[in-house]
C-alpha cells in the first residue's frame, strides 16, 4: 500500500492504517528508536507510541512523505525516552553525536523545542547541495544515529574515509549556515 492511501485510512479513522504503517514502517521505526536507545524494550514502546502520536496527529496534519513524518515522530519519543532513562547517568552515548554537531549548529539543538525551523531549513538547503553519498552519510549519522562502523558496513567505506567525509561535510555546513545568517 503506499504512502497515500495510509494516510488516506488515517483521515477515514480506519484502525486498518495502524496495521499498514506498522507493515511498512515498523522496522525502520525500530530500527531508528534502536539506534538511540540501545534497548529493545523501550525501542518497541517506542515504536507503538509512534503509531498513536501518528493517529492522534493525523488528521489535522496531512503529511506529504508519510516515511519522514513517523520518522522525526519516532526519533523525537526516543530522544525524549532517552533523556528521561539517563537525567542523572553519565553515560551518555549520544553525546558523541551531539558533539560532532557542536561547532555547526546554534546550542541548544533540540529539535522539540526549536519553534524556529530556520536552521532545519538552512540543513536541508545545504545537504541538497552535496553529493548523494555524502548526504546519505550525513543523515544516516546524525539523524538515524547511525555508528561508524555500521555507515561503514552499509556504504563499503573504511571507516577512516566516511570520518573524513562527514568532518568535511560538518566545516561545509558550519560556513554554509554561516553564509546565510544562522547564529552559531
Amino acid at each position: 500500500m503506499n504512502d497515500k492511501d495510509i494516510v488516506q485510512l488515517f483521515f477515514k479513522r480506519s484502525q486498518q492504517a495502524i496495521n499498514e504503517l506498522s507493515k511498512k514502517y515498523g522496522k525502520l521505526c525500530f530500527h531508528i528508536a534502536l539506534n538511540i536507545l540501545k534497548c529493545n524494550e523501550d525501542a518497541e514502546e517506542c515504536e507503538n507510541d509512534t503509531y498513536l502520536k501518528t493517529w492522534n496527529s493525523i488528521p489535522p496534519d496531512n503529511p506529504m512523505y508519510l516515511r519522514a513524518y513517523v520518522s522525526r515522530i519516532v526519533r523525537n519519543l526516543a530522544l525524549s525516552k532517552y533523556r528521561y532513562n539517563h537525567r542523572k547517568k553519565r553515560d551518555n552515548h549520544l553525546q558523541v553525536y551531539l558533539s560532532e554537531l557542536q561547532d555547526c549548529i546554534p546550542a541548544p539543538w533540540d529539535v522539540e523545542a526549536s519553534a524556529d525551523d530556520t536552521v532545519s531549513r538552512a540543513i536541508h538547503a545545504f545537504l541538497l547541495t552535496q553529493d548523494s553519498t555524502v548526504r546519505a552519510l550525513f543523515i544516516q549519522r546524525y539523524f538515524y544515529m547511525e555508528s561508524i562502523s555500521e555507515l561503514s558496513r552499509k556504504f563499503g567505506l573504511k571507516e577512516s574515509n566516511i570520518s573524513t567525509k562527514l568532518n568535511r561535510t560538518r566545516l561545509k555546513l558550519k560556513q554554509y549556515l554561516e553564509r546565510e545568517g544562522v547564529v552559531l
